[in-house]
């Protein structure tokens, strides 16, 4: 019953994240596209695009990338070096897992903490950005805040493979990889060649 509640605390905080994640990176997408769409015809148009265009669509581009590190990590989709993890199967399988887990959660949490120092020496230095005057703080907040959503969402995944059977690749998803055993009739490459 415990473990139960702990799951469903643990659930209710993935969706939360979840929703912010797709809230910002929809967001960003959105206002790229309808941002570079009105610059284009503007310049078709009257010769002359939106000034700082450019600029905002390069700064959404940063907020994408380190926001999209959560969304990666919550859906398996980040890249995984697996030679060794795939040699394993059972409990020796799980348990490499919640290290990976534990160790990138680790090094997400290192890197938002840096990038937080980061972000507090850009805004003490009063930077801005070139033509529009934007503070680069603000832009940059989305380095430590996608690090540690990742960072959560590695703990969350760890988490599940602590108290759920079975392996875990996020928090909801679970493994479905089995090894696929070598036959006498196994084919090695597309042209049916063995």
């Amino acid at each position: 019953m415990m473990i139960d509640s702990f799951l469903l605390a643990l659930s209710w905080l993935d969706r939360t994240l979840g929703v912010i994640e797709r809230v910002i990176i929809a967001g960003c997408i959105l206002v790229m596209a309808l941002l570079m769409s009105v610059h284009v015809v503007g310049q078709a148009l009257f010769d002359e695009g939106i000034p700082g265009t450019y600029e905002v669509v390069k700064m959404l581009i940063v907020v994408l990338t380190f926001v999209g590190l959560g969304y990666a990590a919550r859906h398996a989709g980040h890249i995984r070096m697996s030679a060794i993890y795939e040699q394993l199967n059972g409990k020796s399988r799980k348990s490499l897992q919640m290290i990976i887990c534990l160790g990138t959660a680790a090094l997400m949490f290192y890197f938002a903490w840096k990038s937080g120092q980061y972000v507090f020496d850009i805004q003490e230095r009063g930077r801005v950005s070139a033509s529009l005057q934007v503070p680069m703080w603000l832009v940059y907040l989305s380095l430590p805040a996608g690090f540690g959503m990742a960072g959560i969402q590695y703990m969350l995944t760890f988490a599940r493979n602590a108290v759920s059977p079975g392996i875990w690749r996020s928090f909801n998803e679970k493994e479905t990889y089995e090894a696929v055993p070598l036959a006498a009739g196994r084919v090695d490459d597309q042209d049916g060649q063995r």
